[in-house]
């Protein structure tokens, strides 16, 4: 789980995730800098809590080189998995994909949401291509034999996608995973969804993840000063 600047919603975040622990599965979480008490919220609550330079590719990263077990999930703080999601990942990984994600249900209410959601479901079934809300989860060697996750700063998500996709095409769970609709209601339907497709556009046409980040992220999220190394906080 990356993390910056989510102290309001780590703990529920993480609690959610205790019956995982409790059937033996690992929870990791890598802080990218944050300036609140996120570190501190989520303290007892995983299995190993890591500092790391900021961005959510690097942190994934971090992340899955720390994590012991065969297969990985990377899920957002806002992003709740079903109650049996281990469950549905290991039938998923038995029955031969290699990698694979959920389909989302966004938090909030109204039509425009539920388009919102159908639409990106509908358009990741279709093309292979996951968003990090979508909790996508990979068999270990796969994801090393792909490359790792891209330690960017934006858009890491869609370039894993495009790495697993060489693979082999994902197992798209029907099942869902809770996701905040924050984003949306913070920046209106309408912009947010037309900031999306530029952003997307922008990248392939060959604008680099950083530059786009620059602009993508307000200055009040940015991180903390970091040191320079991974450090395991726990």
């Amino acid at each position: 789980m990356p993390v910056l600047h989510e102290a309001a919603g780590i703990e529920r975040a993480l609690l959610a995730l205790q019956p995982l622990r409790e059937r033996g599965h690992e929870v990791i979480v890598v802080d990218g800098g944050s300036g609140d008490d996120t570190v501190d919220r989520a303290r007892g609550f995983c299995d190993r809590l890591l500092m790391s330079r900021p961005g959510r590719g690097h942190q994934m990263a971090v992340g899955a080189r720390h994590a012991a077990g065969d297969a990985l999930i990377f899920l957002h703080a806002d992003t709740e998995l079903p109650p049996d999601g281990d469950l549905l990942i290991n039938g998923a990984l038995a029955g031969g994909a290699t990698w694979g994600r959920f389909d989302v249900c966004l938090s909030g209410g109204g039509r425009g949401l539920r388009l919102v959601e159908r639409a990106m479901n509908l358009r990741s079934r279709l093309t292979g291509i996951a968003t990090g809300d979508q909790a996508v989860f990979v068999r270990r060697d796969v994801l090393e034999a792909a490359g790792g996750v891209p330690a960017q700063p934006l858009m890491e998500d869609i370039e894993l996608s495009r790495r697993l996709l060489a693979v082999g095409r994902p197992a798209c769970l029907r099942d869902t995973v809770w996701t905040s609709s924050r984003r949306w209601e913070e920046g209106g339907l309408v912009r947010t969804i037309l900031t999306m497709w530029a952003l997307r556009a922008a990248y392939r046409l060959g604008v680099s993840a950083h530059r786009l980040a620059a602009i993508y992220y307000p200055r009040r999220r940015r991180p903390r000063p970091y040191g320079g190394r991974t450090q395991d906080i726990l």
